[in-house]
């Protein structure tokens, strides 16, 4: 593997060195480093962070590749900046076994764009019923520790606390999805003023937020670990606020799309801005925003949701829920945290590759940029402005929301262990 030199990048946005890569590891930091034998890459503007890792990603493969397949989710994640993403179980066969998890790793380890870590389904066929093989899918090649039964929520306590119980002995977590069942049926949006003017059925925020308050006294019942997936309201954000002032184990994400963009969007009828959980109220944004900025939300997590165009440009009653998220969210997340000084580029750095890596418990990814660490880093030009152009997304699919508007920032390098996969802003 050759040698790379990255010359005069701020490293988490602070001081202007010189990083040496050999060997898909750090080699040296440093200011006026030379290496006669090595690539240079001239970085002068651009900030160098830990590659970053997504905790909630759908690639679809097996059984829906014609929305997305590991090749190309990984591709759209390179792009992104990401090194490293956890892809959900909610496949075609659901990943609910050893042998699914595993051929999604294997599909990973083939890629060789980022890695993919599987997350294993919490109940068999998602269906809330019977707990699923937990132990056989961490004790398999691809060692999952991660499960969710995400598109669902598992809705029955007592299968919750078995759960939680189960993953306690190998320090697993169980990621839920908050969404009490019975108060979203039919629901096509946010409850609330802008969906009694359009009539249609409401999403409330207590389905979220009854679940979540459920799940953190469970955990704190059986002493395990509980993560909230994309939270959405500022409700739950005091719910996950209370449960850290207890010391419980509670962590949580919130999406990229939901720390932007608004129920008032869905005057518009564009399925695109259907999602689940669904597009909430400006103050609910606002309370995400400062949540994610005191640490109450751990991480960033984009819930990249790809589907085929005929899933989503249809009526909106009969759209499909999600978003594309991996080429957009570092993006999103410069102008929503860092351009409004919530978040420093450290802080960055912190919500969006250690924390998640932690929250995985993922090895060599989310360290620091360090000498003797793994290679794992991504470059980004925070000066760049750019219209958002779905026609040239790595992803399979197109269902952004972001098309036409301007978001600040662009990837120009991703490293995975010391081996380019973007320059320039380009696949390799």
């Amino acid at each position: 593997m050759s040698k790379i030199l990255i010359r005069g990048a701020q490293i988490l946005g602070g001081e202007v060195q010189d990083v040496l890569i050999d060997g898909g590891t750090i080699a040296g930091i440093g200011t006026g480093i030379e290496a006669a034998d090595a690539t240079v890459v001239e970085a002068a503007g651009q900030i160098l962070l830990p590659g970053l890792v997504d905790l909630h990603t759908h690639l679809r493969e097996p059984g829906r590749e014609d929305s997305e397949t590991v090749l190309t989710g990984t591709k759209a994640a390179a792009v992104g900046g990401f090194t490293a993403v956890h892809a959900m179980a909610n496949t075609f066969p659901v990943a609910d076994t050893a042998g699914v998890v595993e051929q999604v790793w294997r599909l990973g380890k083939e890629s060789g764009y980022c890695d993919v870590q599987p997350i294993g389904a919490v109940t068999v066929g998602l269906e809330g019923k019977q707990l699923a093989e937990l132990g056989a899918m961490h004790d398999s090649a691809a060692g999952v520790k991660v499960f969710s039964d995400d598109g669902k929520c598992v809705d029955d306590a007592v299968i919750m606390r078995r759960a939680l119980e189960y993953v306690k002995a190998f320090d697993g977590v169980v990621a839920q999805h908050a969404q009490e069942p019975r108060l979203t049926e039919g629901a096509q949006m946010n409850e609330g003023t802008v969906s009694a003017e359009l009539g249609l059925g409401g999403w409330p925020a207590v389905a979220e937020e009854s679940i979540i308050a459920r799940d953190v006294l469970l955990a704190a019942h059986v002493g395990s670990r509980v993560h909230i997936c994309h939270l959405s309201t500022a409700g739950s954000v005091e719910i996950v606020r209370w449960a850290k002032s207890k010391g419980w184990n509670v962590t949580a994400e919130v999406t990229p799309h939901h720390l932007l963009l608004t129920d008032e969007l869905v005057r518009s009828y564009n399925p695109v801005y259907k999602v689940n959980p669904p597009l909430r109220t400006e103050a609910d944004v606002l309370a995400l925003r400062e949540a994610l900025a005191d640490g109450t939300i751990d991480c960033v997590a984009t819930d990249h949701a790809p589907h085929p165009h005929e899933d989503k440009d249809c009526e909106w009653a009969a759209a499909a829920m999600g978003m594309v998220g991996l080429e957009t969210a570092l993006s999103v997340v410069q102008q929503t945290m860092v351009e409004t000084g919530l978040l420093d580029w450290a802080g960055v750095a912190d919500r969006m590759s250690f924390r998640p890596a932690a929250i995985g418990r993922l090895d060599g990814h989310g360290r620091p940029v360090s000498p003797g660490e793994p290679a794992n880093l991504v470059l980004v030009d925070p000066a760049y402005r750019g219209t958002v152009d779905p026609a040239g997304f790595a992803s399979r699919s197109r269902n952004t929301p972001y098309e036409g508007r301007e978001l600040p920032g662009r990837v120009t390098h991703t490293f995975l262990r010391g081996r380019a996969t973007v320059v320039d802003g380009k696949l390799t």
